[in-house]
């Protein structure tokens, strides 16, 4: 948990802002402020962290814009994700309880439809495939997606109701061929998962 006004505002504000939420949305400093029982320089602190971020863009006396997603954001950040993400996959199924991790990690999903932990679990599930490939040079750098990712994948399934349903059945089938062991299928089955991502932002 945040241990100062400063930490607690740019959290509470981040968390709203990946979740799809406040896409192009403008903020006051009062609102927040009021929202969190804190003055309104913590929150200034905060939005300024946001900005230097790119999720804000801040506009003197009258708030601060929470920048949308737009479609050349999703296709840098889905083409950076489709080559960590495949790159990773032969390296990755050599990590015997990956299968266990992806089953684990997909039933907590499905029982998550409709609240934010959906896109929690969703950067979970992908992260676990980097993690088990065991290279920290590309975990470091997949990390840092992290945050746009989930707003990509808050942004898909509220633009589209059926998108949420979707993803878990494409998760399921990634899992079956990680259970297989089938590289060439999981490589084209992630990449056709991401194109979809990338359609329901755009569409």
């Amino acid at each position: 948990m945040p241990t100062n006004a400063a930490e607690c505002a740019y959290a509470h504000a981040k968390a709203r802002i990946l979740s799809g939420e406040l896409d192009g949305e403008l903020l006051s400093e009062g609102t927040v402020a009021e929202e969190l029982g804190v003055s309104r320089t913590p929150v200034r602190e905060a939005f300024l962290r946001l900005q230097a971020e790119g999720l804000m863009r801040l506009y003197p006396k009258r708030g601060a814009l929470v920048v949308p997603v737009g479609p050349s954001e999703a296709r840098e950040v889905i083409e950076a994700r489709r080559v960590v993400e495949c790159g990773c996959v032969a390296a990755a199924l050599r990590d015997p309880a990956l299968p266990a991790t992806l089953n684990e990690l997909l039933e907590q999903q499905s029982q998550a439809v409709g609240t934010e932990r959906f896109t929690e679990l969703d950067a979970a599930f992908h992260t676990a495939i980097i993690e088990a490939a065991e290279n920290s040079l590309l975990s470091s750098f997949y990390s840092g997606l992290r945050d746009r990712q989930m707003r990509l994948i808050a942004t898909a399934v509220r633009t589209v109701d059926e998108k949420a349903s979707e993803i878990l059945d494409q998760h399921r089938d990634i899992v079956r061929a990680v259970e297989n062991g089938d590289a060439e299928q999981v490589r084209a089955l992630l990449s056709d998962h991401l194109r979809h991502v990338y359609e329901g932002i755009v569409e």
